[in-house]
């Protein structure tokens, strides 16, 4: 019976260990990380295509923005990099703000 159940157990997580291979991959798509393409087209040639992951995360250049693995509007706007009345996510999210 325990070795059954071994059996059993160890298809389980052969089964969870694939479909999560599987679903994973869709995860790291992006410009960075993704296959080089272009996303513009998908998008109305928008701002909002990109996936926000940051494109220097070490912060070496400040015109890139701030350290850190992830970008946020938010946190520019914290630092002071950013005037949220002359610029913001709204305005650049409609189709050709590109």
């Amino acid at each position: 019976m325990l070795r059954g159940f071994k059996t059993r157990l160890g298809v389980a997580v052969s089964v969870a260990a694939v479909a999560l291979s599987l679903t994973a991959s869709a995860a790291f798509a992006g410009e960075i990380t993704g296959n080089g393409k272009s996303l513009e087209p998908l998008h109305s040639n928008s701002i909002c295509a990109y996936s926000g992951l940051n494109d220097d995360p070490t912060g070496i250049d400040p015109a890139n923005g701030p350290p850190g693995r992830v970008q946020s509007y938010g946190q520019d706007v914290r630092a002071g990099f950013i005037d949220p009345r002359e610029f913001n996510p709204g305005d650049a999210c409609r189709g050709g703000s590109l």
